[in-house]
């Protein structure tokens, strides 16, 4: 049984998609109902904030008291169009501090305004700002929350195909993988999700891709149909209840096949966006306090 903290956070979901679904919002009020999404979560106390310019793209450090010289670099949840660096801060600080390590959270370019693929190419530009600040890639995991899962990936991936050096792991959280939408879990779970709904993902997608030319199938976008061979070790974490459980499972198997080191956590009557509950929701605590010894592990921070 879902706790109280749980429930109250899946309330909390459901009036924001109450609200977005008054067809008389403006996008900008849109995404202002959306950036409110972070009161859902806490401070995580002794984390420091600081904007800075990573190559020309917006980010934000959220640094713990006492880290590591080693970096999370981060994209945030929003299908491309909504949400900020600022809307997942208090997420990543806890997720930093969970792995003692400095988190940067980049604020892509958001679509439509910026369609495929801007969002890409600012996360891969922070990626290099961070090795030219002399960060090395064994001590950089690259990571991200629903889109920002799937940009984590194709980092990854884009790295790879330039024989760049790869970040040391790859941690994907409710990620939006599948651009073609066809999962059986985006109907059978269409009345436990408390955000997202199919008109909403079709918006995002449309937002995204939409007049770009960019088939729903290109291995650049879709991280169902792209070649993982050769990536970092890779942790998946999703919420039950959401729209996006199928594709979670179905990109692990996809990792394993390619040979990879994977792992599927499953959080117990998750939501999406569950991660947004840190410091409040307690199944929230239990997998960040688990993804944190992940990173640290795979970073070279902790034994086994």
């Amino acid at each position: 049984m879902a706790s109280v903290q749980s429930t109250r956070l899946a309330d909390f979901l459901e009036s924001t998609r109450d609200r977005m679904n008054d067809p008389n919002l403006s996008l900008s009020t849109v995404r202002d109902v959306c950036e409110a999404l972070h009161q859902a979560g806490s401070e995580p106390e002794g984390v420091t904030y600081a904007e800075v310019d990573a190559g020309g793209v917006p980010a934000l450090w959220c640094v713990p008291a006492d880290c590591d010289d080693s970096v999370l670099l981060y994209g945030h949840a929003g299908g491309t169009v909504v949400f900020s660096m600022h809307s997942d801060r208090k997420a990543a600080g806890h997720l930093a501090k969970a792995a003692g390590i400095r988190s940067l959270v980049v604020d892509f370019r958001r679509s439509p305004e910026h369609k495929f693929p801007a969002q890409q190419e600012d996360f891969e530009t922070a990626y290099r700002w961070l090795l030219s600040q002399g960060y090395r890639p064994g001590k950089i995991a690259c990571g991200g929350h629903s889109v920002g899962g799937n940009l984590a990936v194709s980092l990854a991936l884009s790295l790879r195909d330039q024989r760049m050096p790869l970040p040391a792991a790859v941690l994907s959280i409710s990620a939006w993988y599948d651009t073609e939408l066809k999962n059986v879990t985006l109907k059978s779970n269409a009345g436990t999700d408390k955000i997202l709904s199919m008109p909403l993902m079709e918006f995002f997608r449309e937002s995204w891709l939409g007049g770009t030319g960019t088939a729903y199938d290109d291995p650049r976008v879709n991280m169902l149909y792209a070649d993982l061979a050769g990536l970092p070790p890779v942790s998946i974490y999703y919420g039950a209840h959401e729209l996006l459980a199928g594709e979670a499972a179905e990109f692990a198997d996809r990792a394993k096949e390619a040979a990879l080191e994977a792992s599927l956590h499953s959080v117990p009557e998750g939501q999406h966006l569950f991660l947004l509950g840190a410091g409040r929701v307690p199944e929230t605590d239990a997998a960040i306090s688990e993804m944190g010894r992940w990173v640290r592990l795979k970073l070279g921070l902790e034994q086994k």
